[in-house]
């Protein structure tokens, strides 16, 4: 599976903390369709906020984890700095009484009559204790039915009298750019609070993740709505508010919230296992570039490159590195950020047909979905190069052949062979390319190389005015298109 990395440059997304409203009369029946008549928004509003709750969490010091703000974002970064001086919303204790337990609270909704709630995981997150507070201020102790991190989404359950008033999951695929949305929750810890805006734009990548892409809102969430919902016009849930973009730690009209239909299977898995099994298919895969689409002789950049198959993945010997998948079980890839979301849905078990494009051939190829168990990261270790080696012209490098002594300073295993670049000019073809010294050359097109004379001739066989290279950086393969000089 693709490794993701989340890049931090001058922005900064952090989640918003939650809470819920006081609004409205209790009713046993689904409070979706109110804006179909009446008096619009305010009518829509009265109808869908008693599904809409507060959720406290409390963290005793033992309890409390350093996750990071958003979806295990890394220690020192600048969300974790953020949150160290913005504070929760309800005057939990600071650093002047640390021993004591702390609050914090958060949004969510009821979403069916039995009980079960929805709110974000980091809302959640290590706490020892979890209560809900109801729109007719009633409240419950919640169980923790299952979190799945990698959405940020959690299940609760509360043994409430009676039936709940609660709300329907829309189908977020059919939501549009510019259709009219509200936001129910607890900013700030100042109660329930109603905001209106329009879907900004969907699909959003925020780099949080492989498996969820966003709806962007204008409506304004801040601090206190994690977990809480945003409607649309007929009363459905179309999404649950989950990040900001916010250089102040304020509303700038720029929310994220996880689309409904992630929600709806995300909510499946947790409600009979506690957890989410995703499906593996034991590949790394790439962005095709512009370089790249020219080097396979594509009309555009399009589909997944598989830079890597692993040994005991369920696709040995059915994809190789270079294969360019183009559909997975009918779906189109329109570039690797969609195969992670696809993969990861399918069952784990059943059989899966791939359209690859090989060698400048289509065809398929029937893969058995395994199960995701962990992340695998490649080790970025360095070590020293040799400053040797035969001149590659078209490359305008200098490379060499792997030995054992420079694989194993480059922290490379043994199944590792090619030339390793040892230097390169600046504005030379291998440097346009994003080519590094210590980078290893694995392959040319679809010709593995051993050496660097066998990259060179390789090279001259290319009778092209570009080229596909199989690169192996600290351990981890990847593609690259060079675009020769003339």
């Amino acid at each position: 599976m693709s490794s993701i990395d989340i890049s931090i440059r001058r922005r900064v997304f952090v989640r918003v903390g939650a809470s819920a409203l006081a609004l409205g009369m209790i009713t046993w029946t689904s409070v979706a369709g109110a804006a179909s008549g009446g008096s619009g928004v305010a009518d829509l509003v009265e109808q869908v906020s008693p599904s809409v709750v507060t959720v406290f969490s409390i963290h005793t010091p033992e309890s409390v984890v350093s996750s990071g703000p958003m979806f295990g974002v890394p220690e020192g970064s600048p969300f974790e700095e953020f949150f160290k001086h913005f504070g929760s919303p309800d005057g939990s204790p600071g650093p002047d009484n640390e021993g004591a337990p702390r609050q914090a609270i958060g949004s969510g909704f009821v979403l069916d009559a039995d009980g079960y709630v929805i709110t974000n995981n980091h809302v959640v997150e290590g706490a020892s204790q979890v209560k809900i507070r109801l729109s007719d201020k009633r409240e419950f102790d919640a169980t923790v039915i299952g979190t799945d991190p990698q959405t940020d989404l959690a299940l609760l359950k509360i043994d409430a009298d009676g039936k709940l008033p609660y709300a329907t999951l829309a189908d977020s695929d059919e939501i549009r750019v510019g259709d009219d949305v509200i936001a129910v929750g607890n900013p700030f810890g100042l109660g329930g609070t109603v905001t209106r805006g329009i879907v900004s734009a969907v699909e959003r990548d925020i780099n949080a993740g492989p498996y969820v892409d966003f709806i962007q809102t204008d409506a304004a969430i801040n601090r206190g709505n994690s977990g809480g919902p945003l409607f649309d016009m007929d009363g459905k849930v179309i999404g649950v508010n989950s990040a900001i973009y916010s250089p102040s730690g304020g509303s700038v009209g720029v929310g994220f919230a996880i689309p409904s239909n992630i929600v709806k299977t995300v909510v499946a898995q947790l409600k009979l296992d506690g957890s989410v099994a995703r499906g593996w298919l034991g590949v790394a895969i790439q962005t095709v570039t512009p370089e790249i689409a020219a080097a396979l002789e594509l009309d555009e950049a399009k589909g997944a490159l598989v830079a890597n198959v692993a040994e005991d993945g369920p696709s040995h010997g059915m994809l190789r590195a270079g294969d360019l998948i183009l559909a997975f079980d009918g779906k189109p890839v329109r570039d690797s950020r969609y195969l992670p979301k696809l993969v990861g849905s399918a069952q784990a078990g059943t059989t899966v047909d791939i359209d690859i494009l090989r060698q400048g051939a289509e065809m398929v190829v029937t893969v058995k979905i395994g199960e995701l168990k962990t992340e695998q990261h490649a080790a970025n270790t360095n070590g020293p190069v040799d400053k040797d080696g035969a001149e590659s012209k078209r490359l305008s490098a200098t490379v060499t052949t792997l030995s054992p002594e420079r694989r194993q300073a480059l922290g490379l295993d043994d199944t590792v062979n090619g030339a390793v670049i040892t230097s390169l000019e600046t504005d030379g073809t291998a440097a346009k390319a994003g080519l590094k010294v210590g980078d290893v050359i694995v392959q040319v097109g679809s010709t593995p190389v051993t050496s660097a004379a066998e990259l060179n001739a390789a090279l001259e066989e290319a009778h092209t005015t570009s080229a596909l290279l199989l690169i192996n950086r600290h351990g981890g393969p990847f593609f690259v298109g060079v675009k020769f000089s003339a």
